[in-house]
């Protein structure tokens, strides 16, 4: 029986309960109050559940992660950020990019950033722990990402592009950025083949566990989040396959 967890005191059952079918499902109920959020986060454990269904929490096994200094960027990416003529930025615009992320998508006409979630980090942003990268292109806003930052990792939430490769663009920088400043890992929650193709691989839940026990308390390089933009990196032409 799934666990349900009183909105009154914050707590998680251990991560090694949870479900294997649905892979990773783990309690209902709680809040998203940044007590709780922070909580979640630091356990490995992330919100996700549907519109008009209580609060579901996930710890997925495996787990899809980034090592920023492992980020693959083929040929064509490569081109696309020195030419394409995008400019990025860090925390300029977090209420846009998750509402971007949460506008209904050609494959998938629902969300699951529903008000409540939105509020939830729009709140943690304000506090500084959730963050957003944006990519523009002739000032208009065409890509980013956003989540949560503790210590060294980075909590990916969602991402989204208006034009071709933007949200490619925006996971380059942020690697990049954390790789200069500290930060040891980004997390991807579960596998896509989006994902993948730029690096991230899936490790044993227990392992990721560690990292976090390593990395999410340590506090990384001041310029981790203090920078309103990001480093510019070159672009190394990649080696032919």
């Amino acid at each position: 029986m799934l666990p349900w967890l009183p909105p009154h005191r914050v707590g998680f059952p251990p991560v090694e309960q949870a479900l294997r079918e649905p892979d990773g499902l783990l309690a209902a109920g709680g809040e998203l109050s940044p007590d709780w959020l922070r909580c979640a986060y630091r356990r490995g454990i992330f919100p996700w559940f549907a519109p008009g269904e209580p609060i579901l929490w996930w710890s997925p096994d495996p787990r899809l992660v980034l090592f920023p200094d492992e980020i693959h960027v083929r040929r064509s990416l490569a081109k696309r950020l020195r030419n394409a003529g995008f400019t990025v930025t860090f925390d300029h615009a977090f209420s846009a990019v998750i509402d971007a992320c949460a506008a209904p998508r050609e494959d998938y006409t629902g969300t699951w950033i529903t008000p409540e979630m939105r509020h939830a980090y729009c709140r943690l942003h304000a506090e500084g722990i959730a963050h957003s990268v944006e990519v523009w292109r002739d000032g208009e806003l065409v890509g980013g990402l956003y989540g949560i930052g503790l210590g060294g990792v980075f909590f990916g939430e969602s991402m989204f592009s208006r034009v071709a490769d933007a949200s490619k663009v925006a996971l380059v920088h942020l690697a990049r950025h954390l790789a200069a400043h500290g930060g040891r890992l980004i997390d991807c929650q579960v596998h896509t083949p989006h994902l993948a193709s730029l690096g991230a691989r899936s490790i044993a839940r227990s392992t990721f566990i560690d990292y976090l026990d390593q990395y999410a308390e340590s506090h990384g390089s001041p310029m981790l989040w203090s920078s309103s933009t990001p480093d510019h990196f070159p672009v190394e032409e990649p080696k032919p396959t």
